[in-house]
């Protein structure tokens, strides 16, 4: 049996893939990239069937972050002239939360610069939670406020928050080289509490910083023991003014992998297209919606994204629906158990039988358990000239007069 063959099998009984078939999908050749998006769109179909679920970025704070992530236009000493602004009231937020709802989106994102709230900040976002509930009944709302305190987990689930996002962005053996101002460890604390305080977590990466195939697999595999419901899946936009700017290094074709790989080794999980996908996917994000079955709708935090009219366009050009509010995203078994991707009590995807994360013991794309579709190593890939024309800062929607994009 072919590795493909191999990991939809195994993608259907939420079974882990081994390190080695991870990275032999990184591996595969532009030739094999349909059939792979074939694949993991047979995974992605059995459990989430052909509905996307969209969400809707709220910047609630701009700019002016003491952090130092490189990838990041909001970080200390950013050149990047994006809008700076300090708290949007509870009634601006719900205002800019709306425009996103009527556009489909289920879920409302709450984001923030910033190492993480104070306990007054807390207070403020507890009051824009209300204000959106209040006003928009059986909407989903998430919070990403940075690095979390003790009891401010539990207080935002008391405010009425569905959901704490903190991606983890990169593996643990490269994390030194894109933030020093707080460690991966930081991070992995913050999923943990939002967890233990009842939040479903959303944890996600960060492709295209100049990681290897094994660091991506490395996140990938952590996320799975953290066992987050979401994983978004961002693709770096090179804003200049930021450390990053010049890492161009992803393909159409790359992105697809990428996904599928996430799809493979978190088969039950909502996976997310996030930032970039615009920059790097281009006219190839139908295909993306065979592997992931979320997406943002309309402007990201900082810059422009596509149209939401366009998203809406594209979601259904391609075969797909809308979810709709009254419709559960996760499959029976997480949303009533909390088990698949990541779950310790089960043989399932996340089973503590494998090597697991970390292991670097992997022979890669042509390893005996490979076969298939791999065989040697593909050759490296053509990454086309920086698309600078593809990334605009956003100036409307949350902090100015004009209207969002939505």
């Amino acid at each position: 049996m072919d590795l493909l063959n191999t990991l939809v099998d195994k993608g259907l009984r939420r079974e882990l893939p081994t390190r080695e078939e991870a990275l032999a999908v990184l591996a595969t050749s532009d030739d094999d990239l349909l059939d792979v998006v074939t694949a993991a769109g047979k995974v992605r179909r059995h459990w989430f069937g052909r509905r996307v679920k969209l969400n809707y970025l709220v910047n609630l704070k701009s700019g002016l972050c003491p952090e130092d992530c490189s990838y990041c236009s909001q970080r200390l000493g950013s050149t990047t002239g994006i809008l700076k602004y300090t708290w949007l009231k509870p009634d601006e937020a719900s205002q800019a939360a709306a425009a996103g709802l009527a556009g489909g989106a289920k879920r409302v994102c709450l984001v923030a610069s910033g190492r993480g709230p104070t306990d007054r900040d807390v207070d403020r976002v507890a009051g824009t939670i209300k204000a959106i509930k209040e006003q928009n009944e059986g909407v989903e709302v998430c919070a990403c406020l940075g690095l979390l305190s003790d009891g401010q987990a539990e207080r935002l689930r008391e405010a009425g928050a569905d959901a704490y996002n903190h991606n983890l962005n990169t593996s643990e053996a490269t994390y030194g080289e894109i933030t020093t101002t707080h460690t991966y460890a930081d991070r992995v604390d913050t999923v943990t509490k939002a967890h233990a305080a009842g939040l479903s977590a959303c944890s996600g990466l960060i492709a295209g910083m100049g990681e290897s195939d094994e660091d991506l697999v490395d996140v990938v595999y952590s996320l799975r023991d953290l066992d987050p419901d979401s994983v978004p899946v961002n693709f770096l936009i090179p804003v200049e003014g930021t450390p990053l700017a010049k890492e161009w290094n992803l393909t159409p074709q790359r992105c697809l992998r990428i996904l599928a790989m996430v799809r493979f080794v978190c088969p039950d999980v909502e996976v997310r297209i996030a930032g970039g996908r615009e920059v790097h996917l281009r006219t190839m994000q139908p295909l993306a919606l065979h592997l992931a079955n979320s997406i943002f709708l309309g402007d990201y935090l900082t810059t422009e994204g596509q149209a939401g009219k366009a998203d809406l366009e594209m979601i259904a050009d391609a075969g797909f629906e809308v979810e709709g509010a009254d419709q559960v995203t996760l499959p029976e078994h997480r949303a009533t158990a909390g088990g698949g991707c990541g779950s310790h009590g089960s043989a399932g995807c996340g089973s503590q039988e494998s090597a697991g994360c970390g292991g670097h013991d992997s022979t890669g794309c042509g390893s005996p358990e490979g076969g298939g579709v791999c065989g040697t190593a593909a050759a490296a890939p053509v990454v086309t000239e920086p698309r600078t024309d593809l990334v605009a800062v956003r100036r409307r929607g949350a902090g100015t007069d004009l209207a969002p994009n939505a």
